[in-house]
């Protein structure tokens, strides 16, 4: 009986976590619009401040500045002869990091979007709201390929501030038509 309450009360949390309809595609143009951009060639490295809004298909991530990790060169992605063209590998965001995807909007005081594995974490006082079902805690992962989403209650190796108590906690929507 404590087996099928416990899969009955879980049935929300599936549901605000499900699958979107169709999955990201990392490898979709990025957007971007910044107050100022700080490009470190050698380094491999554009960092962008103030601001930020950077979008890849329907996913948008704002954030007050982001560090934008590649491969390749900014002059030989703007047509220049000579040399491998630039390819995002991953984008770092620190200060109210905000990614909003069709029907989900999850914060964060950091985040990491790596373009590579497909998974984006966000860390520090983190929540994720679903069609109004929300889970708050430390450390949010999202698999673009799966769109599997997991809540820990406390950040990685102790930092960024834990989830109240170190634990994840929530509210989840009730469907109205299951009160018929």
């Amino acid at each position: 009986m404590i087996r099928r309450s416990l899969v009955l009360l879980l049935l929300p949390v599936a549901s605000a976590l499900a699958a979107q309809d169709k999955p990201h595609d990392s490898n979709a143009p990025i957007d971007w619009e910044a107050d100022r951009i700080e490009v470190q060639d050698r380094e491999h490295k554009a960092t962008l401040i103030g601001n930020v809004h950077v979008r890849q298909q329907e996913m948008t991530l704002t954030a007050d500045r982001v560090v934008a990790l590649y491969t390749g060169s900014i002059a030989n992605s703007q047509g220049n002869s000579g040399g491998e063209a630039l390819k995002v590998q991953r984008l770092d965001a620190n200060g109210h990091v905000v990614v909003t995807r069709p029907n989900e909007v999850a914060r964060g005081n950091y985040g990491i979007d790596d373009l590579q594995k497909k998974l984006i974490t966000l860390i520090g006082n983190v929540s994720l709201d679903r069609n109004g079902s929300v889970v708050r805690g430390g450390r949010l992962v999202i698999d673009q390929t799966t769109d599997r989403a997991t809540v820990d209650g406390s950040a990685v190796g102790g930092a960024g501030t834990t989830g109240k108590g170190g634990r994840v906690s929530g509210r989840f929507v009730v469907d109205q038509d299951s009160k018929k």
